[in-house]
């Protein structure tokens, strides 16, 4: 056992640095002293270098298990980086070739090599396992050992195998390394590992320079967007739970000027590990992952961490939120919530084993539990691994800006009234259904309305009691039945809330259960009503006046709901109109310019702060049909096999061409209008549609008259209209 001196010695000559951080100096002796040791060290409390300075110090070489590719790479890299001779540190995995296998091989047995990276799945591989019983191997150091539990967020049952592995190549002492456990999953990974009597080093979990927020999952792209633009030119992780979304929400930030990467697990090896360099190398910003992105990145300065879904653990989260601010410096987990998600991962989980739904759906219950309380969210996760916080942390959303909460206590207990009259057999949505008094077909068929229940919550809404079925969920007094369709049952504690109600405040004012249609034009309503009323009318008026100028019908120039738009954003360039609902770069060159200087003025004078939604340029979505239509109209191809080759009706394509329009491209299907309709009716709808005060099909057709005309000779004729003097 080297003394003291010698091993700060060791850390000076190996890693430049004059001291240790935290535990790792104890950590370090165990392992010297040939221990098995377990250690629990948040993300940023410095994990690896427990294993890789032991490793240089003694004999042999030390076998480090690790779950992902890309995160050897990244270690080995590091650990060469501090030495002369590239051999000190190989990986081996399935993304190497047999020369470069043979050079890992040959650099290990002459003892050059002091840490070998495997994979697990590489260790199950015979030959490994063969190779390395000729190995003299200082220990093994298994990275990530959560992976080892089922109770762990990214259980993987590969690590099930490591143990009976080590015995086959040969014993060492093992040291286990984690930045999160619960009391229930670090029992699991020693007892898996046959180091139940190991050495425990645990620190702290609490991480002070983390600010924790929980946000409503209301237009998400646009806050997200605010949020990057707010603080520019720092480094983020925007994580999300399906691959589709990862690579939406990159697109949408590079159109809107962020530099930012897609990264998930189905991307090629290369294209995935170039965009990690990228954002190591500050060539991004903001990388846009999956939960595979991450794991031991080393990256000090990342300034925010964004969970666009919800994750499916606490643990998964708190891993997840610890990229942030590891260097001490402003740390930003912002994470966005609509139970419609906790609904979504639920569905996942139908027809999986029974133990592994118990699992999934406390560990969501958990989730939900920290989503939508009031609590310091600080308290909530310390208390989840296991350690208490005395005082409310003054730096989370709910310490800065504290949630109503209402008693409830006579809500809840008519709600489990409502949940045993119907036996246990409903859903939420239609208990809420009964309670609200509300006759939907169900309660009907049912007879409901003939219950006691019914209608006895109509002092409240929908959302409310949705929000007390859930928040008497988590506190433990009904359960959902998963693979029973999400049945609502009630719990022994909640049948002793009915005989003897308590206190019971439910957090009242954030509307997690409220998915909003989630827009990317910045979310302009569909109807014709303003955000701004005064600067509404004035636009209509100034549309009035340019639309006798030209002589044309106002409708051509801007659609109400595309007026409706601007008075929400204060669009006041033409680069920011054509991303206004209906506009489109055609009509914002076209008519664009008197009405942006009156939104600019109007916004000058009022002193209006623009919303930063602004700047949410969608998407271009010229989907694939779309393209193909104008292709196939400027081909003159008939109506008829254009729909045909699409396997949609001729009124579908007509909708389809009424959208290419009215978004400013020029169209022209005289070709198709020829076939079908005379010189005279087109010319007498042409001239209706200079007059008419707006552009409804029905009313030209109720002052053209139905015997003459058909409801897709108006439509076509607005078209004709539209693209020729709109356009």
């Amino acid at each position: 056992m080297k003394n003291e001196l010698t091993l700060t010695d060791h850390l000076q000559k190996h890693f430049g640095f004059d001291r240790f951080k935290g535990q790792q100096e104890e950590v370090i002796k165990s392992v010297l002293d040939g221990n098995d040791t377990f250690v629990l060290m948040p993300t940023g409390g410095g994990k690896s270098l427990c294993y890789q300075l032991p490793a240089l110090i003694l004999e042999g070489t030390a076998i480090i298990i690790s779950p992902l590719i890309a995160l050897m790479k990244n270690q080995v890299d590091s650990i060469r980086s501090f030495g002369t001779d590239d051999g000190i540190a190989h990986f081996l995995n399935s993304s190497l070739n047999k020369a470069a296998i043979q050079q890992v091989k040959d650099d290990v047995l002459s003892g050059k090599t002091k840490l070998l990276y495997v994979a697990p799945e590489s260790l199950t591989k015979q030959e490994n396992i063969d190779f390395l019983k000729n190995v003299r191997i200082s220990f093994y150091a298994i990275d990530e050992a959560h992976c080892i539990s089922e109770w762990g967020h990214d259980f993987r049952p590969e690590y099930r195998r490591i143990r009976p592995i080590v015995y086959d190549i040969g014993q060492a002492p093992i040291i286990a390394l984690t930045a999160t456990a619960t009391a229930k999953v670090q029992h699991d990974i020693q007892k898996n590992l046959g180091m139940l009597d190991a050495k425990v080093f645990k620190a702290s979990f609490n991480r002070p320079n983390l600010y924790y927020a929980v946000r409503p999952k209301v237009k998400p792209e646009n806050q997200i967007i605010k949020l990057i633009k707010e603080n520019e030119g720092k480094s983020g992780i925007i994580y999300c739970l399906s691959r589709k979304r990862v690579e939406q929400l990159a697109e949408l930030l590079q159109v809107n000027g962020i530099k930012a990467l897609a990264y998930h697990a189905g991307m090629d090896s290369g294209t995935r590990s170039g965009n990690q360099d990228k954002f190591l190398m500050e060539d991004v910003d903001v990388i846009v992952a999956t939960i595979a992105f991450g794991m031991g990145i080393d990256k000090p300065d990342v300034r925010f961490v964004i969970h666009y879904d919800i994750p499916k653990s606490l643990e998964g989260y708190y891993q997840e939120t610890g990229r942030a601010g590891r260097d001490g410096g402003e740390g930003q987990c912002i994470a966005y919530y609509s139970y419609k998600d906790i609904q979504k991962l639920e569905k996942f989980m139908q027809g999986k084993p029974v133990a592994e739904q118990e699992i999934g759906r406390q560990l969501l219950l958990d989730t939900a539990s920290y989503a939508e309380s009031a609590i310091c969210r600080r308290i909530i996760l310390l208390n989840y691994f296991g350690e208490t916080l005395e005082e409310p942390c003054g730096n989370c959303d709910n310490c800065l800006n504290p949630k109503e909460q209402v008693e409830a206590s006579d809500e809840v207990v008519r709600a489990l009234k409502a949940i045993l009259e119907v036996k246990e057999k409903y859903k939420a949505e239609h208990i809420s259904d009964i309670l609200t008094g509300t006759k939907t077909a169900a309660v009907k068929s049912f007879k409901h309305y003939e219950l006691e229940s019914f209608g006895s919550g109509d002092d409240h809404s929908a959302r409310f009691w949705n929000a007390v079925f859930r928040q008497s969920m988590i506190a433990g007094l009904i359960t959902k039945d998963i693979e029973n369709y999400g049945l609502l049952k009630i719990n022994q504690k909640g049948h002793d809330f009915m005989q003897k109600p308590e206190e019971f405040l439910l957090v009242r004012n954030h509307n997690y259960d409220e998915l909003e249609e989630e827009s990317s034009n910045g979310g302009a309503p569909t109807g014709g009503t303003g955000g701004d009323p005064e600067l509404f009318s004035m636009l209509k008026d100034l549309r009035k006046k340019v639309a006798k100028k030209l002589n044309l019908p106002p409708f051509v120039i801007f659609q109400d709901p595309s007026l409706s738009d601007m008075s929400i954003q204060y669009p006041i360039s033409l680069d920011e109109l054509k991303f206004i609902q209906g506009v489109g770069e055609g009509k914002a060159k076209r008519y664009g310019k008197e009405f942006i200087e009156l939104i600019k003025k109007y916004v000058e004078e009022n002193e209006i702060e623009r919303p930063q939604d602004m700047v949410v340029k969608s998407v271009a979505n010229k989907s694939k049909l779309k393209v193909f239509i104008i292709q196939s109209i400027d081909r003159k191809l008939p109506f008829e096999d254009i729909a045909d080759s699409k396997g949609i009706e001729i009124k579908d394509l007509i909708t389809e061409i009424e959208a290419i329009v009215n978004s400013g491209t020029k169209i022209n299907i005289d070709y198709y209008i020829n076939d079908v309709m005379d010189e005279d009716h087109q010319d007498e709808v042409f001239d209706y549609f200079r007059e008419a005060e707006d552009d409804s099909v029905q009313v030209a057709l109720d002052e053209l008259g139905e015997d003459e005309y058909s409801e897709e000779d108006i439509r076509l004729m607005r078209i004709k209209f539209f693209s020729e003097m709109g356009n």
